[in-house]
C-alpha cells in the first residue's frame, strides 16, 4: 500500500474512533445517536473497498483490545456481544460495500442513493437481526429499538457525509 493510501487509511479510522464520542443516548433504547454512520460514510466514499474494510477493522481491533473507541467511550469484546454488537460487525460489511458500488467519479446523486438505500438498510438489518437474537426480543422490537428512532437523522447524516467525501475527494484525488 503506498504511503498516501495508509495515511488515507489512518486518517478515517481515527474519524471514525473520534467519530464515537460524538454520542446521545436515548432513554428507550441502548442505541445510541452518534456521528459513526458519518464517519462510516466518509470513510466508503474516499477510500477503496479493501482500504475501507481494513479502516474499519482496525476500528473494531482497537475497541476489542480495550482502546474506548465504541460509542460513548466503551472498549471490550463484550460490547461486540451487547445490543449494539450488529452495528459495529453491520460496519465491516457495509463500509467496504458502499465503496465497491460508489463508482469512480463524484456523483452526488449516486452517493447519497446508495448510502441511503445500500448502506444505511443493509447496517439496520445486520443490526436489528443481530440486536434480536442477543436481546431475545422479535425482529418487530428490534427494529423499533435500533432501527425505526433514527431514519430520520440517518437519512441527513448521509446527506451531509455525502457533502463531505465529495469535497474531501475532491481535495485528496
Amino acid at each position: 500500500m503506498k504511503i498516501r493510501n495508509l495515511t488515507k487509511v489512518s486518517i478515517c479510522i481515527a474519524i471514525i474512533c473520534i467519530s464515537s464520542y460524538i454520542a446521545f443516548p436515548l432513554p428507550f433504547t441502548p442505541i445510541m445517536i452518534t456521528a459513526q454512520t458519518i464517519a462510516i460514510n466518509i470513510t466508503a466514499l474516499i477510500l477503496k473497498p479493501k482500504e475501507s474494510f481494513l479502516a474499519v477493522a482496525v476500528y473494531i481491533f482497537l475497541g476489542i483490545f480495550g482502546l474506548p473507541v465504541f460509542s460513548g467511550g466503551t472498549s471490550g469484546l463484550g460490547k461486540l456481544f451487547g445490543p449494539t454488537g450488529g452495528f459495529i460487525i453491520g460496519f465491516l460489511i457495509v463500509s467496504p460495500l458502499i465503496s465497491y458500488l460508489k463508482g469512480k467519479n463524484n456523483n452526488f446523486k449516486r452517493y447519497l442513493t446508495i448510502t441511503i438505500l445500500v448502506g444505511m438498510i443493509f447496517l439496520y438489518a445486520i443490526g436489528s437481526i443481530y440486536m434480536s437474537m442477543i436481546q431475545n426480543i422479535g425482529i418487530i422490537s428490534a427494529l423499533s429499538l435500533a432501527v425505526f428512532p433514527f431514519i430520520i437523522g440517518d437519512f441527513f447524516k448521509c446527506f451531509f457525509s455525502v457533502i463531505i467525501a465529495i469535497k474531501l475527494n475532491k481535495v485528496i484525488e
